[in-house]
């Protein structure tokens, strides 16, 4: 039994967790490769115009793995608790899917936070659609959710290391399909490294820390998501010489948000970068330069 895993959205964020969910209980796993060009294109084809880029990412993935894997997970998330939610788009997933691939198996659950035990629930619905026991199926929860803690631990402590660098250091505050991604976010990230900057990701961070100072900059936000990107403003603020806020084109939320902080964050550099499937490369790298050469200014002028 193969399971594929799409290379998008909340892949960046769960990882570990699927994958050794599914390893323990004796499945193969098959992720699709980092998003390129062809990848970009058959997602776009596959999309209406209305959608957002990392959902067309996501179609492209899943249109990959559709011929290489017996079921593809697709999870609806809900809320991670009471009085936060995620993206809309995140709750449409498996139906957007389930209509554009009518052909495909999906596997999935809900994650509804706000409900007792719902990962865990969700978890041993699919090991019952896989035909796995209960206990089995308990048992690799239970190993994919400690691998998973551990390995958001170590990212949390190779960061914490990061932020005592002497060269500037510039928090990306972005979701992690975005920054992470390999057409999306990757470009942006060597062009920083090549300009001097340290790269500082507001999503690993420690999740439960930036939800609750995000509360600093706003009381009212309520998508868990953004809640955990600009959180990690106040967490990092004393260590770091900028911020970018790094979106992709439409997204209502990151709009929203975004414009927030660069209304409320006075102290620091902010600059504040859109991208599409029509981006070039020219354009951002010279945004990208004329932010590096603000914050190696500012930076000499404060040495003593």
């Amino acid at each position: 039994m193969t399971i594929g895993l799409p290379r998008a959205l909340l892949y960046y964020r769960y990882e570990r967790l699927w994958k050794t969910f599914f390893r323990e209980l004796g499945c193969d796993v098959v992720t699709s490769p980092e998003t390129n060009q062809a990848i970009l294109a058959q997602g776009v084809a596959l999309s209406v115009g209305e959608c957002c880029l990392p959902v067309k990412v996501y179609l492209g993935h899943v249109a990959y793995l559709a011929n290489h894997c017996d079921h593809i997970l697709v999870p609806r998330f809900e809320t991670l608790g009471k009085g936060e939610e995620f993206c809309v788009r995140f709750w449409g997933l498996p139906d957007i899917v389930r209509s554009t691939f009518p052909a495909v198996s999906l596997l999935g659950y809900n994650l509804q936070g706000h409900k007792p035990n719902s990962q865990a629930l969700g978890f041993l619905h699919m090991g019952a659609q896989l035909g796995k026991s209960i206990p089995k199926t308990l048992q690799a929860y239970r190993r994919a959710l400690l691998a998973q803690q551990q390995q958001d631990q170590q990212a949390e402590a190779r960061q914490q290391a990061l932020l005592s660098s002497s060269d500037p250091r510039i928090l990306m505050v972005s979701q992690p399909y975005i920054i992470r991604d390999g057409l999306m976010g990757a470009p942006l990230v060597h062009m920083l490294r090549q300009q001097g900057g340290v790269p500082i990701y507001a999503d690993s961070c420690g999740r439960s820390a930036c939800r609750d100072g995000a509360k600093s900059l706003s009381t009212d936000l309520y998508w868990t998501l953004n809640k955990e990107m600009i959180g990690a403003i106040p967490l990092t603020r004393p260590h770091i010489d900028g911020i970018m806020l790094v979106s992709a084109f439409p997204c209502g939320t990151d709009s929203l948000v975004n414009e927030l902080v660069l209304r409320r964050v006075r102290d620091l550099p902010v600059v504040q970068i859109v991208l599409d499937e029509q981006q070039g490369e020219a354009g951002l790298q010279t945004r990208v330069e004329c932010f590096m050469d603000i914050l190696h200014e500012r930076k000499r002028a404060y040495e003593p």
